[in-house]
């Protein structure tokens, strides 16, 4: 929808788990010489300041960010975190090197700050104020970063299969309309009957809806042969409330390095994100 504005959940638990994924499937493609795509459907602003602004309205950085932060930031010297989460870590240093938590990555972002010189981005939003940030905040990229004023839905049928052949595919729209959630089946569907080898990251709301609850059994349905569904809550639903409690991702075609990572990383993130006894976390996926 078009009110949607991300600045306001920036660094949330929900980003935690979203980006210490997709920094992970961005890293694994960077492992060979071969030049890949990054295309996010729902780009949002790419990069958000914690300190002012929209993510002071809520803070809900301090369901996420904030107290992995601390925790990695305390534990120098000491026990690691996973490396699931240090890599994710890592990256958010690079725009906090002082170590005073200001500014947090979007996807976008994450995936510039690895991208090689070979690698493209291209970026879909439709909200008119935050494509505007995004252009500003890619200012001078050149043609690596191209965007997109338009629906991300529609809009990657043009561009698939890309020329490399290889991509990160994240769709992760902000599902305040229900109908989003068919709409992102419908993506990957399409997705996968033009480019059926490419990795396809779908990131999902846990509220108390239907179609949240129905969506990974239909991505199930897709017939991927590889895909892993990871999920973390953090709370019990709110009694009568639609108000978040967790997330999920769904990948399909993921690379086999990240179902280890995530068994390591999902417990340290339950341990501490969990808001009370309702935290846990599921991992389920097949790979062939």
């Amino acid at each position: 929808m078009l009110s949607y504005r991300h600045a306001f959940h920036a660094g949330n638990h929900a980003d935690v788990l979203k980006h210490a994924i997709v920094t992970h499937l961005l890293d694994y493609l960077t492992r060979k010489d071969k030049a890949f795509w990054y295309i996010d459907t729902h780009a949002g602003a790419g990069l958000y300041a914690l300190d002012e602004g929209y993510a002071t309205k809520k803070s809900e950085f301090e369901t996420g960010i904030g107290p992995l932060w601390r925790a990695w930031r305390a534990s120098t010297g000491g026990r690691p975190m996973p490396p699931l989460l240090e890599e994710y870590l890592e990256q958010v240093q690079q725009l906090n090197p002082d170590g005073n938590l200001r500014h947090y990555p979007g996807s976008p972002w994450l995936a510039w700050q690895l991208l090689r010189d070979q690698d493209r981005l291209r970026l879909f939003e439709l909200h008119s104020t935050e494509i505007q940030v995004l252009g500003n905040n890619f200012r001078g990229a050149g043609r690596r970063v191209m965007l997109y004023d338009g629906d991300g839905f529609g809009g990657i049928k043009a561009i698939l299969p890309p020329p490399p052949r290889r991509a990160l595919v994240l769709i992760d729209p902000s599902y305040e309309d229900k109908r989003d959630y068919q709409r992102t089946v419908q993506c990957v569907r399409d997705g996968l009957e033009r480019f059926a080898t490419g990795t396809y990251a779908v990131w999902y709301p846990q509220v108390q809806r239907r179609e949240s609850a129905q969506l990974p059994a239909q991505l199930k349905a897709l017939g991927a042969a590889s895909w892993l569904h990871a999920t973390l809550t953090v709370k019990h639903p709110v009694a009568g409330g639609l108000g978040l409690h967790g997330s999920g991702m769904f990948i399909v075609n993921p690379p086999y390095t990240l179902r280890p990572l995530l068994e390591a990383a999902l417990p340290e993130l339950v341990a501490l994100l969990g808001q009370d006894d309702g935290a846990r976390f599921s991992l389920e996926g097949e790979q062939q």
